[in-house]
């Protein structure tokens, strides 16, 4: 009996890691899908029955990374809180205008891991920078650890085969 093709091997979800510029623990349980999409611009001709579709905007969703909260890891607040001083004005030098800084995006790299834990591809956000920060939800009858999230909004994103 022959075989028809080559018998594709799918990677499973859990093996991943997040690696943040400037972080010392990128450790996160859970990240929300990367999504990137093209708006369709139409064109109507007078006369004609079928309209001129091409391409309009790309625009990118926001990403969501979660992970238990560690009472020794502060950098996800840290670089909240670095954006909430630059654009309220704050501190060193913030504009006040709700600007984000370029000193303030940084580069997140998610990396794929193949079953024996050897990196498979990668993506790339470029221009990352936290707009929502969650910590919490808490329980006196739960037995699960507290959650923190952080939703980034980055300027565009690239994959990369290993």
């Amino acid at each position: 009996m022959a075989v028809i093709g080559t018998p594709r091997v799918f990677q499973k979800k859990f093996s991943f890691i997040v690696e943040i510029e400037g972080f010392t623990s990128a450790a996160f349980t859970k990240m929300s899908a990367i999504e990137a999409e093209i708006a369709k611009v139409e064109q109507w001709q007078g006369g004609t029955l079928i309209s001129d579709k091409s391409p309009g905007r790309v625009t990118t969703s926001d990403v969501t990374l979660e992970r238990g909260v560690s009472s020794r890891n502060f950098d996800m607040w840290n670089w909240w809180l670095d954006v909430v001083r630059m654009s309220a004005g704050v501190g060193d030098g913030g504009s006040g205008l709700g600007l984000v800084d370029p000193f303030y995006k940084r580069q997140v790299e998610l990396i794929q891991l193949d079953r024996s834990g050897a990196e498979l591809r990668s993506w790339t956000l470029e221009g990352a920078w936290p707009t929502k920060m969650v910590v919490g939800d808490w329980d006196n009858e739960a037995d699960e650890n507290v959650i923190e999230m952080l939703t980034l909004t980055f300027d565009t994103f690239d994959p990369r085969g290993i």
